[in-house]
């Protein structure tokens, strides 16, 4: 069986319908709401075509039909409407980001917030990734007589600090020599480039190796990715406006299965140079979340890709309104991230 304009016109419809409402479609109604001019005996035919051919399901306790993965798939790549945001939409956006930040810990933090507010889904941002920038200088800073910080700034303003113990005979002086040696060092490397620099470097120390392999050590533990820091959640109690997920046991699961952030890391760390991906359902390569859908974007600073950022929410999210939040949510994240790091300009 062919899938004819007319078809597709009305599974359009029905799946529009159903992502409003999130109740099954009848025949009738459907012709009241959407194609008076046809006669709810030709739409129960079409809805039946369409139901052969895989598109909808006809629940058991319902007359009408619910759209299936099928649908929302030919939807999302063929049918699917995406209008721009209202002004008052792009203002409410950006508003979330009008305070100055200085730290990115507090941009990922508030992006999670925005994200979750304005799509009602709950959201996931991935931190800026160590291993896609490149470091600009490594800074030992003496805080009390045993104990240093350990200062790491990339060329995207991204900064990671460690505390280490520092034994006697230790002084500014010498912090500072060995926080130029690993600048020179390192600078312009980018952290998968790293390891062959520290033996080098390791080699050429003779006083104090306790203490350096103590400093490499930190070093490398802060630009290794860490699951637990590197993921923000926000918005889990949005799952609960939605009847899909009034079942509290369906929901505790899969509200468990986020929490440990596994997940979330693995979706939104996989390489893509798409500027969306969209998963349905079974799509989903992790079944914790097949019965849900998936959407990530990544975002980028001077033109590097940084990381992303996505929701998760029912398959029967309003994917025509999702994705334009998320690209402006995306150019709000990248000039903020942009802007970390930057000198400030004196006023006059």
């Amino acid at each position: 069986m062919e899938l004819d304009e007319r078809k597709k016109a009305i599974l359009q419809a029905i799946i529009d319908d159903y992502i409003v409402t999130g109740v099954p479609i009848g025949s009738q109604t459907f012709c009241q709401k959407y194609m008076k001019g046809l006669s709810p005996a030709t739409i129960r035919n079409e809805m039946a075509g369409l139901e052969q051919m895989g598109y909808l399901a006809h629940p058991h306790t319902s007359a009408g039909r619910v759209p299936l993965e099928k649908a929302y798939r030919l939807y999302v790549d063929r049918m699917m409407r995406i209008s721009p945001l209202k002004k008052s939409e792009v203002e409410l956006i950006c508003s979330y980001f009008a305070q100055k930040m200085d730290e990115v810990e507090q941009v990922i933090s508030r992006t999670a917030s925005v994200l979750s507010d304005t799509t009602n889904c709950i959201s996931m941002v991935l931190a800026p990734q160590l291993k896609l920038v490149r470091i600009k200088a490594i800074q030992l800073v003496l805080v009390t007589e045993d104990k240093a910080l350990v200062l790491i700034i990339t060329d995207s303003g991204i900064i990671r600090d460690a505390f280490i113990s520092i034994s006697s005979g230790i002084d500014a002086g010498y912090l500072q020599m060995i926080s130029n040696m690993l600048t020179e060092k390192l600078h312009d490397l980018s952290t998968s480039e790293v390891d062959e620099a520290f033996m080098e470097m390791s080699n050429s120390i003779v006083e104090h190796t306790r203490f350096f392999h103590s400093v490499v050590d930190a070093l490398r533990e802060k630009i290794q990715p860490s699951e637990q820091r590197d993921v923000i959640l926000g918005g889990t109690n949005n799952i609960f406006k939605y009847p899909e997920y009034y079942d509290i046991r369906k929901a505790g699961d899969l509200l468990q299965a986020l929490e440990t952030k596994d997940i979330l890391f693995k979706l939104l760390s996989k390489d893509s140079d798409m500027k969306f991906t969209i998963t349905i359902g079974a799509e989903n390569e992790y079944e914790q979340v097949r019965d849900c859908s998936v959407v990530t974007a990544t975002y980028s600073v001077s033109g590097r890709k940084l990381g992303s950022f996505g929701v998760i929410g029912p398959i029967r999210m309003n994917y025509g309104k999702v994705v334009p939040i998320l690209g402006c949510i995306g150019s709000c994240l990248n000039e903020m991230l942009s802007g970390i790091g930057e000198p400030q300009r004196s006023s006059k």
